[in-house]
C-alpha cells in the first residue's frame, strides 16, 4: 500500500470533510426519519456508477468475448457441416443455418451480460468470475435448446456438443488472459478501487491488513475515519494512513475524495443503525458500500442471507467432513496421481539416480507423518539430506528457523548438493504421489505434521486432521517456509473447512508459479 498524496487529506484542508452530510436537517423532529428526508425527488438515488476504470474494462472483455463466441460457434460449424463435404453444404448454410448460428452467438453473448460476468466486483479474483461465465453458456445452451425444440428448428446435435465446450474453453482462457493484464496493471496502481476504511483503529488496522497483504488487490485505501478521531493518521504496515473523516461526515468525505468504496470494518459503534444510515447518505452516489464480515475462516460459498420479516439473517454452513465431495475428491487424486506416476517415471527414475550418485545412503525417506483422523503413516521423500540427517537433528535445535512447532533452517548443513536442487523446486516431494494413489494423502490439503509437532499442538489446531493432508496446499502457495506459525495454522484451518474441487485447481495450478519462483524454499 502506498501513501495518498492527494491534496483533500491534509490536515489545513480536512475541516469540511468533516462537517455531517446531513447536517443541514439535524433541526428535524425525531419523529422524522432520515429515510423519508433522503426519498425526496431532489435527492432520489439515481444509482451506482462504475468507476471509469470499470468501464473501459467492461468493453474490452465484451468485444473479446463477443470475437471467441463467433469464432468458437463457427469453428463448430466448420466441424460438424463442411469438413470432408461437399460445396453443397454451403448453400444449406446461407439458406437457413445463418440464422441458427446468428441466434445462438447473439443468446450466448446476452447471457454473459445478464450473468453479470464483467461487474468490476468480480472480474480479475476469485472464482466468482468463471463460475458466471460457464453458468451463463450452459444455461444460454439450455435456454436455446427448449426454444428449438418448441419450435421444431432442426439443429444438429453435434453443434452444439462442439459449440458449448470450445466457447467454454476459449472464454476462460480469454478470462484468464485478461486477468494476468489487469494484475500487472494493479501492481502498478491502476484500476483499483480506491477507498475508505471505517471503525474502530483495531478492525481498520486489520481490514487495511488484509487488504495490503495480497500481491494483487481489489482496493487501494487512501484513507480511513477511526471511531472517536477526526484528524491526524494511524500507522499501517509502516505506512501512515490519513484520517480523512469522522463517523458521522464519512459520505461527503467519500464524496469530496471521489472514492469508489466505502468498507465498515467491524461494528463501528455508533449504534445498529449506523450502516443503514451510511447507506442512505451513500445513495445517488458512485460510491459503493462494503462490510467486512467478521466471520473469519469461513469463505463466502458458506454464507447465505435469508430475510426473514425485515431481519436479515446470516446463514453460515457447517464444514462437511465426509460425503459426495469428499468421494470425488478422492477420485480425481487416484486419477490424477495415477497419470502423474506413469508420464513421470522418466524423471523419478533420473532423479533417483542422482540422489544414489550424490552421497551415501537410500534414495527414498521415509518419515512418519500423522494423517487424517491422528492415523499416522510413512510419507516417501527423495533423500535430500545426508543419511545420518535425524541423529544430528539435536544439535541444530538451537538454530530452528521454521513456525512455531515446525522446525526449518536455512543453509541447513545436512542437505546434500543435489537435495538443495531438489527442494529448491519441491521434486523431493514426487513420490508422495505414491502416498496419494494409496489413500495416505492428498493431491491438496494441509500440510503433513510430524508426531512431536501434533502433540504440540493446541486443541483447535487439531482440526489441521479433519482431512487428510496434501502435496500442496494454501500453505504451498503463502509463502511456503517463510509463514510464521500463526499464519499457516490459520490457511491450512481456512482449507479444512471451506475447501472445494475448483479451489483444488487454483491451488495446484497456483503451485506451479510458486515452484517455478523457489518462493520460500529450503
Amino acid at each position: 500500500m502506498t501513501e495518498t498524496r492527494r491534496e483533500p487529506v491534509r490536515r489545513g484542508a480536512r475541516s469540511d470533510l468533516r462537517r455531517p452530510r446531513l447536517r443541514l436537517v439535524e433541526s428535524e423532529p425525531r419523529g422524522v426519519e432520515s429515510s423519508q428526508r433522503s426519498a425526496s425527488p431532489s435527492t432520489a438515488p439515481t444509482g451506482v456508477v462504475a468507476p471509469a476504470w470499470a468501464s473501459r474494462y467492461r468493453l474490452r472483455l465484451t468485444v473479446s468475448d463477443t470475437v471467441i463466441i463467433v469464432v468458437a460457434v463457427l469453428a463448430a460449424y466448420a466441424t460438424r457441416f463442411w469438413w470432408g463435404e461437399t460445396a453443397a453444404t454451403l448453400g444449406s448454410f446461407a439458406q437457413g443455418y445463418w440464422l441458427i448460428t446468428a441466434t445462438v452467438i447473439a443468446t450466448w453473448a446476452l447471457s454473459l451480460g445478464a450473468y453479470h460476468s464483467r461487474d468490476a466486483r468480480v472480474v480479475g479474483i476469485g472464482l466468482d468470475e468463471y463460475r458466471r461465465v460457464v453458468s451463463a453458456s450452459v444455461v444460454a445452451f439450455g435456454v436455446l435448446a427448449i426454444i428449438f425444440l418448441i419450435f421444431k428448428v432442426d439443429v444438429a446435435r453435434g453443434f452444439f456438443v462442439l459449440a458449448l465446450p470450445l466457447g467454454i474453453l476459449g472464454l476462460a482462457l480469454n478470462r484468464l488472459l485478461w486477468r494476468k493484464w489487469l494484475a500487472r496493471q494493479r501492481r502498478d496502481g491502476n484500476y483499483l478501487h480506491r477507498a475508505i476504511v471505517v471503525g474502530d483503529e483495531a478492525d481498520v488496522e486489520y481490514v487495511v491488513k488484509q487488504i495490503d497483504k495480497r500481491g494483487v488487490s481489489l482496493y487501494h485505501v487512501i484513507g480511513a475515519a477511526i471511531t472517536g478521531s477526526t484528524d491526524g493518521s494511524i500507522t499501517v504496515n509502516r505506512h501512515a494512513l490519513p484520517i480523512v473523516s469522522s463517523l458521522s461526515g464519512v459520505a461527503e468525505a467519500a464524496s469530496s475524495l471521489g472514492v469508489d468504496a466505502v468498507i465498515v470494518a467491524g461494528n463501528p459503534g455508533r449504534g445498529a443503525t449506523y450502516i443503514r444510515d451510511l447507506g442512505w447518505d451513500l445513495e445517488g452516489s458512485t460510491t459503493e458500500l462494503v462490510v467486512a464480515s467478521q466471520l473469519t475462516n469461513v469463505a463466502g460459498p458458506r454464507i447465505h442471507f435469508r430475510p426473514v420479516e425485515g431481519l436479515p439473517l446470516m446463514h453460515v454452513e457447517l464444514p462437511q467432513f465426509g460425503g459426495g465431495r469428499h468421494l470425488l475428491k478422492r477420485a480425481v487424486d487416484v486419477v490424477a496421481s495415477g497419470l502423474a506416476l506413469i508420464f513421470l517415471m522418466p524423471v523419478l527414475l533420473v532423479i533417483a539416480w542422482l540422489v544414489h550418485r550424490d552421497s551415501r545412503g537410500p534414495v527414498l525417506f521415509r518419515q512418519e507423518r500423522i494423517g487424517r483422523g491422528g492415523q499416522p503413516f510413512h510419507m516417501l521423500k527423495f533423500r535430500s539430506m545426508v543419511a545420518t540427517a535425524e541423529d544430528d537433528l539435536a544439535g541444530l535445535l538451537d538454530k530452528n528457523e521454521g513456525a512455531g512447532v515446525l522446525f526449518k533452517m536455512k543453509n541447513d548443513p545436512r542437505v546434500t548438493r543435489v537435495g538443495e536442487l531438489l527442494r529448491k523446486y519441491s521434486l523431493d516431494e514426487l513420490p508422495q504421489l505414491w502416498n496419494i494413489l494409496v489413500g495416505d494423502m492428498s493431491l491438496v490439503g494441509p500440510r503433513p505434521p510430524l508426531e512431536r509437532e501434533v502433540a504440540n499442538y493446541e486443541n483447535h489446531v487439531h482440526r489441521r486432521l479433519y482431512i487428510k493432508p496434501g502435496l500442496t496446499g494454501m500453505w504451498q502457495v503463502n509463502g511456503r517456509s517463510n509463514l510464521d506459525w500463526d499464519e499457516s495454522v490459520r490457511l491450512d484451518l481456512y482449507y479444512v473447512e471451506n475447501w472445494s474441487l475448483a479451489g483444488d485447481l487454483v491451488i495446484m495450478w497456483r503451485t506451479l508459479k510458486v515452484i517455478r519462483g523457489a518462493v520460500g524454499a529450503y
